[in-house]
């Protein structure tokens, strides 16, 4: 159930459920002293422990549940609305969702509408017009706010299908889709990793945009994966949180030498070729390299990446994601730079990740500094409010999961403020327990009468609103929502 080791070559923490009954569970909370000075807080673990019990318990209820209520909401879009879908029966007319197609929007997508680019529009303009991408990249580098809100609605958008993400790309932003990969996940046996890139124009293109899709609201495993504490330590590197190594095909915690050998900061591999030549497999689990290159969102995007560069000489990279696709989108640099791939690096224009959990310790961020901070700040980390995925995992003197980069915070009115670290760090602070109910109140409040307050670029539909109802039960989970961060880019005020 819980594993650790701070000898025979590696370091790390794997907390595995579904491995130990109850009684493994009580002794664990009472006596579970042998697992190293990183488990004397059990309480916390245990939580996380109960917490992804439960999700694996309810997989399937959670992914039949995600099914209806998505195929629901779509029976009712594509009709016009309820009474449209009503009058559609009556006249033998209605029209029947299909998953897969560009008309059948995620759960997300329903939470909020919006595709059409807002600061960004001129900047997608102004790059296609640039002469080269010479003078593309200057532009690029003086619009921070419009670059921003082109990262915000490119991770709302990593939630739709590939069909979906295409039409948005090509019909409504006027970019060029390079492509939408399902990654695999060795540790899940499934692709549960999706990512896809865009750039400005087909040719002499200034911006390559690499987009990572995160937690969907019914999908156990996402949310396993947020509230897993297990790490790996990387030599020189620092702790890295274990679930977001494996949901970028970087290992298996069933062999913890999966998570070595790819993060031997020596081995830097230029093609999957040379990759092949080096190893015939990775530990236990009997994958070729080549094989994992294929499958896994780290290989792929970054070979993709490396070949989009050489076509377009002059372009630089923006990564993005919301949730967990914002943990992979700092991640993928991350790992880059354990890599040595130090040309890719120079590349990087920013990183803007929108609701990030956290993924490393304070040695991970010495080791990060000079790669994100100098000459300028490239990894800007947006936080709305009372959002709860910001505060996982759990940042105590035990598990020293710490965040960085410049953290962006927008209160409930929609004010911004660049902070070192969100208030009430770690959302169980008792004193900060009746404004978190207050505030989840007056969000609905909002909900209902935002248009009036903040004008027509206010959005709120019917289901964004049920589900401020359903979290006034948890308040910090409908603040997760990326409406509010829509809206925080959007409308945001700056106090600096």
């Amino acid at each position: 159930m819980v594993d650790s080791n701070i000898n025979d070559g590696f370091r790390y923490l794997n907390v595995k459920p579904g491995t130990g009954g109850l009684w493994n569970l009580l002794k664990y909370s009472r006596w579970g002293s042998n697992h190293g000075a990183e488990t004397d807080h059990r309480f916390v673990i245990l939580v996380s422990i109960v917490v992804m019990e439960l999700l694996r318990l309810f997989r399937k209820p959670m992914e039949f549940t995600g099914y209806v209520v998505e195929f629901f909401l779509n029976l009712i879009s594509q009709n016009g609305s309820l009474c449209g879908l009503l009058s559609n029966i009556l006249h033998g007319k209605a029209v029947i969702p299909k998953r897969g197609t560009d008309t059948f929007i995620s759960s997300v997508g329903q939470l909020d509408s919006r595709v059409d680019l807002y600061k960004a529009k001129k900047l997608v303009d102004d790059l296609h017009k640039a002469g080269s991408s010479t003078a593309g990249i200057a532009k690029l580098e003086s619009s921070v706010r419009e670059t921003m809100d082109l990262c915000m609605m490119a991770s709302k958008l990593a939630y739709e299908n590939a069909q979906v993400v295409e039409n948005v790309v090509v019909r409504h932003w006027k970019m060029h889709f390079i492509g939408f990969y399902n990654c695999w996940n060795d540790y899940q046996k499934e692709k549960s990793t999706q990512v896809f890139l865009t750039c400005d124009k087909p040719k002499d293109a200034s911006l390559i945009l690499i987009s990572f899709r995160g937690t969907e609201p019914f999908d156990a495993d996402n949310w396993s994966t947020d509230v897993d504490y297990s790490w790996y330590d990387c030599q020189n590197v620092g702790k890295i949180h274990m679930g977001f190594l494996e949901a970028l095909g970087l290992g298996n915690r069933e062999d913890i030498s999966t998570f070595y050998y790819h993060l031997q900061t020596q081995v830097t591999y230029h093609t999957y070729s040379e990759a092949a030549e080096q190893s015939s497999s990775i530990g236990k689990t009997g994958i070729r390299l080549s094989e994992m290159a294929d499958m896994s969102a780290y290989y792929l995007v970054r070979e993709k990446l490396r070949s989009l560069l050489v076509e377009h000489e002059n372009a630089k990279f923006v990564v993005t994601g919301h949730s967990l696709g914002g943990a992979l989108a700092i991640m993928f640099p991350i790992v880059l730079a354990i890599h040595g791939e130090m040309v890719l690096l120079e590349k990087l224009l920013r990183v803007y990740t929108f609701g990030q959990p956290r993924v490393g310790d304070r040695k991970l961020k010495k080791f990060m500094e000079p790669h994100l901070d100098q000459p300028v700040p490239k990894y800007f980390r947006v936080v709305y409010c009372n959002d709860v995925v910001p505060r996982l995992p759990y940042d105590d003197k035990t598990f020293l999961y710490k965040h960085f980069g410049t953290c962006l915070y927008y209160n409930s009115f929609y004010i911004e403020q660049t902070v070192d670290e969100e208030p009430n760090k770690n959302y169980l602070e008792i004193s900060e327990l009746i404004p978190e109910y207050v505030n989840a109140f007056w969000e609905l409040i909002r909900g209902l009468a935002g248009g009036y307050i903040y004008g027509p670029e206010y959005k709120e539909g019917w289901f964004s609103i049920l589900f401020r109802v359903l979290g006034l039960a948890l308040p910090g989970v409908a603040a997760h929502s990326p409406t509010d961060y829509i809206n925080s880019v959007r409308l945001g005020l700056s106090t600096t």
